[in-house]
């Protein structure tokens, strides 16, 4: 089997508010899978029955191959966007705990939390309790004990939340490292830059229900539009603007460049061709800037939930 996890037409009401209306994933193993949509739309919902935190009112979740159930909760790496530990507790006594109700051995889990503590060097935080600790020294805390149990999906709502930039960065090569090594993770953000870095795969959720999916390369193409941005030195730029917007759609464009040039987005028709339009433009002046305008998941966020 391809896919890890397979969500099947799930629907979620609670009392006459729909949370989730048939909505249907499917997780490849081995990938990460973003998780998108606005405040609201029923993310957080999926992800509870994911975890079994809650259950659906129809449809059917499948893991790695099997109807989800109780023996799954071992399967599954949770870190939820509103974290959860004891601020009262030691690190490492609190940590040993986590991992010990998710089946790990005291000695196992703690050669474990020795080595990741050690990878993320907070070996000194071991007797410090989490309300002496800053949030994004909690989250450090809180991802160890996510992963700690070597989970087949991990699922992370907001991961860099709290983080600094350095921190942030850090965890994101930890992911993209336990994806190498296996794994399969759900990522919930609103962060579209994390999307475009991160996302094998995604799914856009609005008003409880899903309205994109697909591979993010593959939803990306669906998106283009067959535009370029394009910066030109030419004598006569008025001449030439007026010139290519008889043949093209043509629009200003806003980028930096070092020199006084003629910047503009190019739209071409159907039969037109990328090369023919640079052969074009190099007829006409130096170009030194050309660049296909592929859009941002953000852009495509924007625009599908607009239209829907």
């Amino acid at each position: 089997m391809n896919n890890l996890l397979e969500v099947n037409t799930v629907s979620k009401n609670f009392g006459d508010f729909t949370a989730l209306n048939n909505v249907s994933i499917s997780v490849p193993k081995g990938s990460i899978f973003g998780l998108l949509g606005p405040n609201g739309a029923g993310k957080t919902t999926l992800i509870r029955v994911i975890n079994q935190i809650t259950m659906p009112d129809s449809g059917s979740v499948i893991l790695d191959g099997d109807l989800l159930n109780d023996s799954h909760i071992k399967d599954i790496g949770y870190l939820p966007e509103e974290r959860g530990l004891y601020k009262s507790m030691k690190v490492g006594e609190q940590a040993l705990y986590l991992a010990q109700l998710k089946g790990l051995s005291k000695a196992e889990a703690k050669r474990r939390l020795n080595y990741w503590f050690g990878r993320l060097e907070i070996g000194d935080w071991w007797n410090k309790k989490i309300q002496e600790l800053s949030k994004g020294m909690a989250q450090k805390i809180q991802f160890i004990v996510t992963v700690l149990h070597q989970p087949k999906l991990l699922i992370f709502d907001e991961p860099f939340s709290g983080f600094d930039p350095i921190n942030a960065n850090l965890i994101k090569d930890e992911i993209l490292r336990l994806r190498e090594e296996g794994a399969t993770v759900i990522f919930s953000t609103h962060r579209m830059e994390s999307v475009e870095e991160l996302c094998d795969d995604i799914a856009l959720i609005h008003k409880s229900n899903k309205i994109l999916d697909g591979k993010l390369v593959e939803v990306k193409r669906r998106y283009k539009i067959n535009s370029f941005e394009v910066g030109i030195r030419a004598i006569n730029k008025s001449d030439l603007e007026q010139e290519l917007s008889e043949k093209f759609e043509v629009s200003k464009a806003n980028f930096k460049t070092l020199e006084d040039e003629l910047k503009l987005n190019i739209k071409l028709g159907l039969s037109d061709k990328p090369n023919d339009l640079l052969n074009y433009l190099t007829s006409k002046g130096e170009v030194s800037h050309f660049v296909e305008l592929i859009p941002s998941v953000n852009d495509i966020f924007i625009q599908t939930v607009k239209n829907n």
